[in-house]
């Protein structure tokens, strides 16, 4: 069954999932959007003035401990209550690397969105160290994904709102110091708007995948640089009743030839027949896990199956 992994014990809205090894043990590390599901109103304040929230499985993520929110990741201009999405998070070295989606406040009066994104560094995944805001295409940019590509370079993509809900890139040498390279996969009204970008390597192959909002968009590539579209994997509804909706914005860590994407649901939230979410069931976030394997060079996702073990260790630069 394709039952969920993990569900926010305090707001019931974890969202954007994105996990990664802790090195030197055997815990894996989830770190997520904690939108508020809980906070009734109308309106996006749910989903805005939300904090990082983080779990820690240590059986291959079978079973998950919720241990708080992340501190410290707050512009220090910044007063009151601030908005915190879609960490990405990769080890390089001796050093984790967080790209943070941030929006100073909860948008609330504010006449546009003032999104960025802001890296920051850490030893151990506990203390986080900010490094600065990244360049960006336009004034809302969020949902980072990083991987180092073929040409020896560092890529982060990420979803600019602004342009259509396309995918853009920069380029590093070294996870700090980053250059505008420009659109990767256009939006609306060229292509189907997107989200959540991902990139990773497997049997083969780049693969870059998008939350389309109707299941996961796939591309493949030879060099993590020219896209070819494959179709959608993860539309149809899985077994378990919070699996019944299409998979939303998630994160892959693979394992040799095969690989775990986490991704979360709305269980309770019928899209096409309520824009909006506004009960609480219909707010509530569950976080899954399926599996994905390459066949014919085709990426195809199981989500039916009683959960993945992880044990690969995570090489430098992986996501």
């Amino acid at each position: 069954m394709s039952r969920p992994i993990y569900a926010d014990p305090v707001h019931d809205g974890a969202a954007d999932p994105v996990v990664v090894q802790r090195a030197g043990t055997d815990e894996w590390w989830m770190f997520y959007t904690n939108r508020r599901a809980d906070l009734g109103g109308e309106g996006a304040g749910w989903i805005h003035g939300s904090a990082i929230g983080y779990a820690v499985s240590t059986d291959g993520g079978r079973n998950w401990d919720y241990r708080g929110t992340v501190e410290g990741l707050d512009d220090p201009a910044d007063a009151g209550l601030n908005t915190h999405w879609a960490p990405e998070v990769i080890r390089a070295g001796d050093r984790y690397h967080m790209y943070l989606s941030y929006m100073p406040g909860t948008g609330e009066g504010a006449t546009e969105p003032d999104r960025r994104i802001v890296h920051f560094t850490s030893p151990d995944l506990v203390a986080w160290t900010r490094q600065g805001v990244l360049p960006r295409s336009s004034h809302n940019v969020i949902d980072a994904a990083v991987a180092r590509t073929p040409d020896g370079l560092y890529r982060l993509w990420y979803k600019d709102e602004a342009q259509g809900s396309s995918t853009w890139s920069l380029t590093s040498p070294d996870l700090y110091d980053w250059t505008m390279e420009g659109q990767v996969l256009p939006g609306s009204p060229d292509a189907p708007p997107h989200e959540g970008p991902n990139v990773f390597f497997l049997s083969g192959f780049w693969w870059l995948i998008v939350d389309e909002w109707r299941g996961q968009g796939v591309y493949r590539s030879d060099d993590a640089i020219n896209w070819r579209r494959q179709g959608l994997i993860l539309a149809e509804p899985g077994l378990d009743p919070d699996d019944r909706r299409f998979a939303r914005h998630g994160d892959v860590v693979t394992q040799g030839d095969w690989a775990a994407l986490f991704y979360f649901t709305h269980p309770h939230w019928a899209e096409t027949e309520t824009p909006v979410p506004v009960t609480f069931e219909e707010r509530r976030t569950v976080i899954h896990v399926a599996r994905l394997h390459v066949e014919d060079g085709r990426l195809l996702a199981t989500r039916d199956i009683d959960g993945v073990t992880l044990d690969q260790a995570l090489g430098e630069g992986a996501c």
